[in-house]
């Protein structure tokens, strides 16, 4: 009996811990591909080279099947209890920002500007990005559908899951319904995977770039001596004591110039929100302004969710 009662207890708390356990959020959106494929991209200007991004807002308006594909994707991850971003709520969102801040410009003139799909990643915040591209296969009167999810980490976009196929013949119409039918049986290894991405990064942090610049009108490079170490060196330093169990690698390296990969952070802050590249080069800022470095004046442009450039000795 009492060893009943102790598997009993066991199982409990095994199960009490498995509730407990955090999912990483989700957000389902179309894949560059099929958004080419369909016609849905459109022309950015990125510091004067022409680059195409997927265009979601003209393709969730205009394409009968991408909020019911969207939809009946979502529903199968919130059955397996992941928490989710939905596209179209997001993207009513920034739009609604983006009136606010078309109002908002600098001393100078100028207006802000931001690469749109960095946008709605900096703005929906999900740890995984769901990318979805299906076709539909019409053999006589039967169809079948070939699709592709890929799960990518929003902040390095590494693909974390992967799982395609093709669904048996079918004599549905429903897009959604042939999707559900061709995923279905493959949706828990890939969640599995995702889950074992999360869990990774819950462990280990998760992972950001931070580059370090100097400004060339800056009485300083990063070979300065301060208090007897190099400013490389201090701020090595800084990062090895403050990034998840000192994970990160100096990739490169000169005396106006670091790049930090594979840095490591929290996936949350002290007051458990979400933390990004932004949050944690800010801590670095903070530092780099007081003692012993006293750099006043330091910009800090952010690029997306998991990359900051820091560039010293100017604004």
């Amino acid at each position: 009996m009492k060893k009943f009662l102790l598997t009993a207890l066991c199982c409990a708390a095994t199960l009490s811990l498995s509730a407990q356990a955090k999912k990483p959020t989700l957000m389902v959106i179309p894949s560059d591909m099929w958004c080419n494929t369909n016609g849905y991209m459109t022309a950015y200007d990125n510091q004067g080279s022409e680059i195409l991004v997927p265009d979601y807002q003209r393709a969730i308006q205009s394409d009968v099947n991408l909020l019911p594909v969207i939809a009946k994707i979502n529903d199968l991850m919130a059955d397996r209890g992941f928490p989710l971003k939905n596209l179209e709520s997001e993207i009513k969102s920034i739009r609604q920002n983006n009136a606010e801040m078309s109002m908002l410009q600098s001393k100078s003139g100028a207006e802000i500007v931001q690469n749109p799909i960095d946008e709605l990643r900096q703005h929906a915040k999900a740890d995984i990005i769901i990318q979805l591209s299906w076709t539909v296969n019409q053999t006589g009167p039967k169809k079948s559908i070939t699709y592709t999810l890929q799960g990518l980490d929003a902040y390095t976009n590494k693909q974390v899951a992967g799982d395609s196929g093709t669904g048996s013949p079918s004599f549905s119409a429903e897009v959604p319904l042939l999707l559900e039918e061709a995923v279905g049986a493959h949706m828990d290894n890939f969640c599995d995977r995702l889950q074992a991405h999360f869990d990774d990064m819950f462990q280990n942090g998760r992972e950001i770039t931070i580059n370090v610049n100097v400004f060339d009108s800056a009485p300083f490079d990063l070979e300065t001596e301060i208090d007897g170490y190099e400013l490389s060196e201090i701020i090595d330093n800084w990062m090895a004591d403050n990034t998840v169990n000192h994970r990160y690698s100096l990739t490169d390296g000169t005396e106006n110039y670091m790049r930090f990969e594979q840095v490591r952070i929290p996936l949350f802050d002290e007051r458990e929100r979400p933390m990004d590249a932004n949050r944690f080069a800010r801590e670095l800022v903070r530092y780099l302004k007081g003692e012993p470095c006293n750099i006043e004046q330091i910009k800090q442009m952010n690029q997306g969710l998991g990359r900051v450039t820091l560039v010293l000795g100017d604004k």
